[in-house]
Parts: structure tokens; sequence; C-alpha cells
């Protein structure tokens, strides 16, 4: 469908007419004071002014901090009203001279605030929807506790009563034309607060101290990228919705739990819960039944204590009828419906014999669905009790202190010392600012003194990067002679040999030219932070290695430069930098991102709207599962994401088919997630390996061995114990958990010749197994 010629409903009409008689809101989103907001909303102000907006300031809290003050420039300030309340200074925006001014933007800080009892309006919020009414546009900023619902949140996670003006109501996002986060790590609030460039109010009382602690600011920062991830996830929703577009969108979790009122429910219940917070998802929890069938009272009690769980849960509950013969049909209906990426269930209690007559309910939902995994929890419970209470992970016996260092260890501990930073700006697609964001904190650090320099930079010929450069010294590029042509590459070498402080290096998932040292530009960064030397690079999230499916899912192209997940993993700092959809597809049509010539074509393939929409919830819930598992490594109480379980081990089961990378990244994601051991196996019959076995085979070891797990292949002399193999070392190995792929035989093919699969499945009955289903994209799209 091609949204230029799709006909509007009369609702569309009357909301884009309203639109056009409104202006526009427009708000910047921070963890906590301190972020930067007022100096973004100056910064955007003055980038409005420039293109001949006219824009003033309506209401601002600088404080006299130098950076603020020096943003504000050449900018008109409409002066607001002053009042006091209990001794401390307020201010109010000055709504009739800034309506009688008329500005085309007005720039409002604080939303979050009460008017002085007299006003016309109780609140700011009340203040801004008034000017917007008369079609003044509003640049606001607003803090995540601010926001009603994330202040009970908030207060819950750190034990902070946190003082607040007033809290503006939680869908005050969703009215937004547009919203930024501004994302800000820890350490670099902290820095600030080192530096006095916060206020003072925001931190001298006690409750403000403990709300500026490490842990709390971080804890902050995820709420905010998961609050705005689901606040993305909804317009991803519509849009897709709108579009006829079915199942899962490849950025985000929906876990559904399939449940009978039966003794095992509540097992099921808790383990999705487990997935759905271990993954940043949503749990759903359906019950089928028969319309007809009467409830028992065991049938009842069960029900009502299922509903009391999920609601506990935070979940959503719902009991349907059984409207067609088969219940997988009704499953399947459900998942489509509500975008389901997973789907939790119980052991089937079908025999081999029953399998082959009736079919089995697992390969059913496999095959009528698109991109949903089945997920099987392991039949234990009546054994040995519910199986999946949470517990946090065992720590490791801490060493004697006493105990002499081996020389090997002495020198493993001296390059720790020795080594530079990492700081990555990480962007949901090109153009989003990360380059530009760079230079700028660069050029700070050259004020205060560092000696900082530009190892690679790539402008693409944007203006306002370029301008950004300032004085900063830039390393010449290495010449490479190959074949008969000169190629230019980043001079690690002579990085290493200048030695400054801090390097800039763009693009850290590019791949070099032919005759470099490192393939990888990653590479070279690994070598020259082990020179000592700090590193500030750039990267967009679909080049993260383990991602690669589900960015493939979302646009349908097949990223090919990658960056493995630890090189991420083992930044000391990962900051996002954050923009909407409609204003990186306005960049790009104003030339910002591609030459002018190249703008169409990238407007109707990788940036379409629903593409960009579903790549910056992707971001969001990446660098917030960051925060939470970098929180986890300081051995924090409380997780967003709730504990894990002790001694997952999980067993990746690949047959070198074109599924088998895949398996490999879903392996990773998960156990990275549940802090598991993992191992991936191939089991190779009497058959030899082709030439293409050979290849694929070489290469799922060096993606496993890349991610982090381990390799292993065996031997058996006949293909039908390749099942008895598997479970032999699943058993050795003490697994929890098997993944395998969706089984590539028809249902013809499953009578007469059996299924691996489901052989396997029935073998494992004690273990937890996820069956990953095909990768199909989406057959349509519309930009």
């Amino acid at each position: 469908m091609d949204e230029h010629f799709r006909r509007k409903t009369s609702e569309e009409l009357f909301q884009s007419i309203s639109k056009l008689q409104r202006g526009r809101l427009k708000i910047i989103l921070g963890a906590v004071s301190g972020a930067g907001k007022t100096y973004h909303m100056l910064l955007e102000g003055n980038i409005l002014k420039k293109k001949g907006i006219d824009v003033a300031v309506g209401v601002i809290g600088t404080s006299n901090r130098p950076k603020v003050v020096e943003q504000i420039g050449e900018l008109e300030i409409l002066q607001p009203i002053q009042w006091y309340n209990n001794g401390e200074i307020k201010y109010d925006l000055n709504l009739e001279a800034i309506l009688t001014r008329n500005p085309e933007v007005v720039l409002v800080d604080h939303l979050a605030h009460q008017n002085r009892p007299d006003a016309k309006n109780h609140t700011r919020l009340e203040d801004v929807i008034e000017l917007i009414n008369h079609q003044i546009s509003v640049i606001t900023t607003v803090n995540i506790y601010e926001l009603d619902g994330a202040r009970e949140v908030t207060e819950k996670l750190t034990g902070v009563k946190v003082k607040v003006d007033h809290c503006v109501p939680d869908n005050t996002l969703a009215m937004a034309d547009e919203v930024k986060l501004l994302d800000v790590t820890p350490e670099a609030i902290l820095k600030r607060l080192q530096e006095g460039s916060i206020e003072e109010a925001d931190h001298r009382s006690k409750a403000r101290e403990k709300l500026f602690q490490r842990d709390n600011l971080a804890m902050l920062r995820e709420l905010s990228l998961r609050f705005l991830a689901g606040e993305v996830n909804e317009d991803l929703d519509q849009y897709r919705e709108k579009h006829g577009l079915v199942g899962a969108s490849g950025a985000a979790e929906r876990i559904l739990v399939s449940a009978q009122y039966h003794w095992n429910g509540s097992i099921l219940i808790r383990r999705g819960h487990q997935i759905a917070k271990r993954l940043g998802g949503d749990l759903y929890v359906v019950c089928f039944r028969s319309p007809n069938q009467p409830f028992s009272n065991e049938e009842a009690t069960f029900k009502r204590s299922i509903k009391k769980l999920v609601d506990k849960l935070d979940g959503r509950f719902e009991e349907l009828p059984i409207l067609q013969e088969d219940v997988a049909e009704e499953i399947v209906a459900y998942a489509m419906k509500n975008n389901v990426t997973r789907i939790v269930m119980g052991q089937s209690k079908r025999s081999r014999w029953e399998e082959i007559w009736y079919g089995s309910i697992i390969n059913k939902i496999l095959r009528k669905t698109r991109n949903v995994d089945i997920f099987i929890v392991a039949d234990r419970a009546e054994v040995e009790g519910e199986r999946v209470l949470p517990a946090k992970q065992e720590k490791a016996e801490k060493s004697n202190p006493y105990r002499r260092l081996s020389p090997t260890e002495v020198e493993e501990e001296i390059h720790k010392i020795k080594r530079g930073t990492l700081k990555v700006y990480v962007g949901a697609a090109p153009g989003v600012g990360k380059t530009y964001t760079m230079l700028r904190e660069a050029n700070e650090l050259k004020k205060k003194g560092i000696d900082i320099v530009i190892g690679l930079l790539e402008t693409h010929g944007r203006k306002e990067t370029i301008e950004q450069i300032g004085e900063l010294e830039i390393i010449p590029r290495e010449k490479i002679h190959y074949k008969n042509v000169v190629l230019e590459e980043m001079d690690t070498k002579s990085i290493i040999k200048r030695n400054p402080e801090v390097v800039l290096i763009d693009e850290l998932a590019h791949t070099n030219v032919p005759g470099s040292k490192h393939l990888k530009r990653y590479q070279d960064v690994e070598e020259i932070l082990k020179a000592g030397i700090s590193v500030i690079s750039t990267m967009n999230i679909q080049h993260l290695e383990s991602l690669n499916d589900s960015v493939e899912q979302i646009t349908g192209v097949r990223v090919r430069e990658t960056v493995p997940d630890r090189v991420l993993r083992m930044a000391n700092e990962i900051e996002l930098i954050d923009i909407s959809p409609k204003s990186l597809r306005q960049r790009m049509r104003e030339g910002n991102i591609y030459a002018q010539e190249k703008v169409e074509q990238a407007l109707n393939h990788f940036f379409k709207i629903g593409n960009l929409i579903a790549l910056r919830e992707l971001a969001l819930r990446e660098v917030a599962d960051d925060v939470d598992e970098r929180l986890e490594s300081w051995e924090r109480k409380q997780a967003l994401r709730g504990p894990w379980r002790k001694q997952e081990v999980i067993f990746v089961c690949i047959n070198l088919g074109p599924n088998s990378e895949r398996l490999i990244r879903r392996g990773f994601r998960i156990a990275y997630r549940l802090k598991a051991i993992w191992h991936v196996v191939y089991v190779k019959d009497h058959h030899p390996l082709t030439e293409e076995k050979e290849k694929n085979l070489l290469k799922a070891k060096s993606l496993t061995e890349s991610l982090g797990g381990n390799f292993e292949t065996y031997e058996t002399t006949d293909r039908r114990k390749v099942v008895k193999k598997i479970v032999e070392q699943l058993n050795n190995k003490q697994a929890t958990q098997v993944i395998i792929g969706q089984s590539a035989r028809t249902r013809r093919e499953e009578i007469w010749k059996g299924s691996v699969v489901q052989k396997l499945l029935r073998e494992t009955r004690h273990l937890d197994g996820l069956v990953v289903s095909d990768h199909r994209s989406e057959k349509t799209d519309c930009s």
C-alpha cells in the first residue's frame, strides 16, 4: 500500500485540519536535573533562530550556570512573573505578554510547575496547552520522576521521597508532537555535580543527595529509556495497524502464556513473567476454554489465584472461548493480533503416536505464525516443586586477599590500570547527531586542558558537523596501495605515536580497506585502548551483532558490518543520541544526512517511518538493558528487570542450515540476560560434510566464539542417534535450557520420517525448551 495514494478517513481528515490550527509541542525528557535539558532547549532555539524562525524565551532556570547563560545568546527573553512561595522565588509564564508578542516558538523550562494561586491557569502545562491552541509552538523540559506514574516507581526503586513542584499526567508525552530523550550517563552527572554545574537546590538536601547516588542515577536513566520505549511502542503499534501489518515487529518482546485452570498454571505464568522481565517485554496471559463447559470448584479456585497472580505481576489477563475445533488456531489468532514474540506453554502430554495421529500443537503454531518462538517449560514441578522461583546468582567465592598474585595475574592487573577508557555514542540510524555530539564534547574537553585529537572522522559533507571541528587536531589518514589504487584508512600507528589523552574515532563498525593491519575498526580501537589512550566513538544500533536478525526483520536489510556485543559491553560509557523519526526524516529532506540525489531513495527504503520508529524502540531498549546489566554488576539489590535464576546452562543445537547463525545469536541474547553459561553444539553423522557445510561450520564456530560461547562438535555413526548424542551432552553439562530451530519437515514428512525437533523435546522434558521460528520478513510495508 502506498501512503501517498491511500484515502484518509473522516477522523484522519479532522485531525489533520485541527493540527493546522495549533502549534507544535516538543518535550525534552531527562532522567534527572543536570542532564542538560535547558542547555539543549536553548541550543535548539538558536538553531531555529538561524533558520529564520521567530523564537522567544518564556521562562528559563539558569541559576547562573555559565554554559546555559552562554547558550541564551541573542534569544529574546519575555520576562516571567515573579512571586514567592514560603520564601522561595518562583517564576510563572507571562501568558499575556507571550500572546501579545506572538512568537512562532516559545521556550518553556520546567514543565512540571504549579502556578501562583491567583493565576489564570493552575499549572504550567495548562499555560502550554493554551499557547499551542493559539498556534504558538512550545519546546519544554521535564524529568522522568515529574511524570505522575513514574514518580511512584522512582520512589519505590530509590527509596527517596522526591520533592516535585507539580507532577504532570502520564499522557503528557503522548500529547507531544515530538519527545526527545536526553540520555546522560551517571558518570557524566556526577562529574557535573563535582564541577558545580548543577543547581545547588537540586542536591543539597538529604533526599536529593541520596537521589544523586550512582546507582539511583542509573535507575532513573533506565526508567527514562524504558518509559519512552513504551511510548514509542504504542506509536509503532498504531503505525503497523494503520498499514495492515500483523505479527511481531522485531523491536520489542511480548510474551504470551497459554495457561489452563490447573495446578501448573501459576508455574507457567511465573516463568513467563521472568522471561518478560529479563527481556524487557510485556506479559500476556490467556486461558482458552469451551463456553459450554461448566466450572468445577477446583477450576474456579485456580482461576481466582491466576487472575490475582497476573494482576500482581502487572500482566494482562484474558479468558477466551474456544470458537474453533483446534486450540492451536485460537492461540495463533491471539498471538498475531497482539504482536506476540514468544509463547510460553507446558510440556505436551501426547505420545509419539498421538502426535503422528493428531499432530503437534507446537508445529501447528510455528507454521501459522511469523517470527513467534515457542518456550516449553520443563516438566519437573511434580517432582521438585515450583522450579521457577527467582533467585540471585551465587557469587563466586572471593580469593584470599593475602594470597600473592602470580606474574601473569600481576601483568593482567597492570594492563587494566594502563588501559584507556572507551565511550560510545549510539544512535538508532544515520544522521541522529552522534558525530556532532562527539565533536561538541571534544571541544569542551579541549577547553578543560585535555589533550584530544581526531583519529578518524566521517562528516559526510554535513555543514553542521564540519563547523563543530573547530580547532581540534586531526591525525592524517594512512595511504594504502591496493591493486594500483591508493586507499585511505585511519593511521593507528601514528595515533599511538602521537599518544594523546583522548582520540575521536567515528563509525566503530567500519570494515577497513584491504591491506590494513586489522580487518575491522573496532580492532584498531582495542589496540589504541591497550596503549593507554582513551577513545570516544560512534555506532548505530543496527551494527550490533546480536541484533542482526531483529534489524533484518524490521528493515528487510541484512547488515553486513557488525560489532561483537563484547566491544560495546567493554565500553566504560554508552550514551544514546535520541531523535524522533519525523525530525530525522525532515533532516534527511533538508539534505543534512545524505546528498540530495540519494534522499528520495533513502526515505522510501531504510528511512521509512515504520523502520525508524522500530529502530528507535530497539535502541532505547538495548541501552536500557545495558544500564541494567551495569547496575547488576554493581550488586544493587533492586532491578527493573528482576532477578535471575541460579546456575543456568543453555545448549543451542544447530544443523548448519540457513537458520544456524540466527539460533546462535538468539542463544547469546538469552544467555547474556540470564547470566548463563552457553554452548553451541553440532552433531556430525557418518556422512562427510559438503564444502558449503564446512564453510557454515567455520562461520558458526567463529560467531559463537566472538559472542563468548563454547562451540562443540560431536560425531555419531548413525543419523538416528543424533538426538541421543545431544541428550547425552545436555545431561553431562547439566543443561537447564535447550534451544532448537523450527522443524523443516512438512506434516507428511514428520509422519513418515519423524521429527528431530519433536524427538529432542520428548527426550528433554526435564529441561526448558525454546523452539525458534524460521525468519520471515514483512511482505509489504509503507513509508
